[in-house]
């Protein structure tokens, strides 16, 4: 069944599409904006984010039939019963893992943004340059100078807290005022500086947490229930600020439960006519035209749409002409790192349940430093004080275990690297010939995995980590690994990289397909290579640009 035509088509309404519709509703364009799951409504449909624990039926915490029904999710935080809806259910959805590959997706309005952990970092130059210089897979077709612009516009808009710290791994940004490192984390820093004469840095993290009011966003009220949806907008999400700018044009046409199976593509005009989508309520197909589509479904799952269209002229979807659909799938290995204990400061505490850490920027493989692997990882971590739980265990009675509660327990800190992961031909994804999802279309088979590069990085990712602790001061200082399955970092990228040549690439400079200019990926499906920094700020900016350059090629009547 056809339906009308738009002028642009935005295919997800997460971190990415939520920009894409932004944008383009604003310079004037009428946007059909599709998401494959359900409606959230900002502040109404955040069931749980104002409950105290002893309302929810089981205290928020995991059931046995939740781990029953759940076999992929319960491999770490984000099984419990606060906000399980906003999880994709395997069940419906499911993949196959031809490799361990960990895949935690979400399917209604808003997406993971939502659901992410808000680490909004720029990348550096030497991130754009490093294929280039090491012989890795192919060159971005961008440099650092072609983003920063970028950058700034959505750091504006989307509200980031942090610290100018002048360092050129690590480029400033259009912050507001920084979130306050606690007495020990400042302590530590300072020894750190010293010690190492600035080639390492403690800084606080740069979190899309507003310390300062925004239009309709009073902002972060240091509660740190920030995946359960916030009633303030204290960070950024879909519901909370692109899509009510979007709302406010009158140009945006917002349909739910909208899947899309594949794109329309016209062999004469080589271009993409509209998408044909399945109802996800009623099963009914549905085609949309417009003049432009963005693919912003999450990275795979832009791929996955790509790799359905157009199969009769390219066996391997649109795109594929290259080889290169599908491949190059990237995530940052993390779940290592050390900790320890601190002897001092017993009678400081801190305000509230800050949303961010310390961030430690890449530190090697830089100034001629060579390590038996390449590129790099960051870290991730804080210092706390150990609550009044502590003393539960010991099921003491009477006053003095009361006193004992009141006083807050010895400060601890932890960090846990984030690795780059390089962009391998052979890690890929594709569709399966056998298992279908509850729509009946071709489940994603994973095939993945970290080789010898970031075998060998994890050694100096934990080793560095203690290292760090003990020179900050920390005493009791023990390291851990506890493994890492790909896709855990919840950062999947590649499988559509942009390029300079059609024949090594999917996408060219501007985010648009080779074989279909009006056809823009913008998620992480568009990633070249992965960095040691959290990518969402990145996949942001480069889809404010794309947009940009999408309306003013309309003009010129070139799409």
């Amino acid at each position: 069944m056809a339906n009308e035509a738009y002028d642009a088509i935005v295919v997800g309404s997460g971190i990415s599409g939520g920009w894409a519709a932004k944008e383009l509703t604003e310079k004037g364009l009428k946007v059909l904006l599709l998401e494959r799951g359900p409606m959230v409504e900002h502040i109404k449909d955040y069931k749980t984010a104002t409950l105290p624990p002893w309302e929810v039926p089981h205290r928020g915490r995991r059931t046995q039939e939740q781990l029953e029904n759940h076999p992929n999710l319960r491999r770490d935080y984000v099984l419990n019963e606060l906000n399980l809806d906003w999880w994709a259910h395997e069940s419906d959805s499911p993949y196959v893992e031809e490799k361990p590959f960990t895949w935690f997706r979400g399917y209604q309005v808003g997406g993971r943004s939502l659901l992410w952990g808000r680490q909004s970092y720029r990348w550096a130059n030497i991130d754009f340059e490093a294929n280039a210089k090491e012989g890795i897979a192919v060159d971005w077709p961008i440099r650092y100078n072609d983003i920063a612009p970028w950058y700034s516009y959505v750091e504006k808009f989307i509200g980031v807290s942090g610290s100018k710290d002048g360092l050129e791994i690590l480029p400033d940004g259009e912050f507001q005022p920084p979130m306050p490192m606690n007495c020990v984390e400042e302590a530590g820093a300072a020894k750190i500086k010293e010690h190492y004469k600035g080639a390492r840095t403690w800084t606080i993290g740069r979190p899309a947490n507003i310390t300062q009011p925004l239009p309709g966003r009073p902002g972060c009220q240091y509660r740190n229930k920030c995946s359960l949806g916030c009633p303030f907008g204290g960070y950024f999400s879909t519901q909370a600020s692109t899509l009510p700018a979007a709302m406010a044009t009158g140009n945006l046409t917002l349909r739910p439960w909208s899947i899309v199976r594949r794109l329309i593509y016209d062999k004469d005009t080589q271009k993409a006519t509209g998408v044909e989508i399945i109802d996800g309520q009623t099963n009914q197909t549905i085609e949309f035209n417009a003049k432009i589509i963005f693919l912003c479904a999450s990275a795979f799952n832009s791929t996955a749409i790509l790799m359905r269209t157009a199969t009769d002229i390219w066996p391997g979807g649109l795109g594929s002409s290259s080889g290169e659909l599908g491949h190059n799938v990237m995530d940052h290995h993390f779940r290592l790192g050390a900790n320890g204990t601190y002897e001092g400061f017993e009678d400081k505490y801190y305000f509230g349940r800050r949303p961010t850490g310390l961030y430690i920027p890449r530190f090697r493989n830089l100034n001629g430093e060579k390590r038996d692997y390449l590129r790099g990882f960051g870290y991730q971590g804080g210092a706390s004080r150990s609550g009044w739980s502590r003393d539960v265990a010991e099921l003491g009675f009477g006053a003095p275990m009361k006193d004992a509660l009141t006083e807050p327990g010895p400060w601890s800190m932890g960090i846990t690297a984030f690795g780059e992961i390089l962009p391998y031909h052979d890690n890929h994804i594709r569709l399966s010939d056998t298992v279908k999802d509850k729509w009946g279309m071709e489940a994603l088979v994973m095939n993945a995995e970290i080789k010898e590069n970031e075998l060998n990085m994890r050694k100096d990712m934990m080793n560095d980590a203690a290292e760090m602790l003990e020179v900050a001061g920390f005493k009791n200082v023990r390291t851990f690994d506890a493994g890492y399955t790909f896709g855990q970092g919840i950062h999947e990228m590649g499988t559509a990289r942009m390029g300079r040549d059609p024949k090594t690439s999917v996408l060219n400079g501007n985010n648009q397909v080779w074989e279909a200019k009006n056809v823009f990926v913008t998620d992480g499906a568009c990633m070249t290579s992965a960095a040691a920094q959290n990518p969402s700020l990145t996949y942001m900016a480069l889809t404010a640009r794309a947009a940009n350059f999408a309306v003013e090629e309309l003009k010129k009547r070139n799409l």
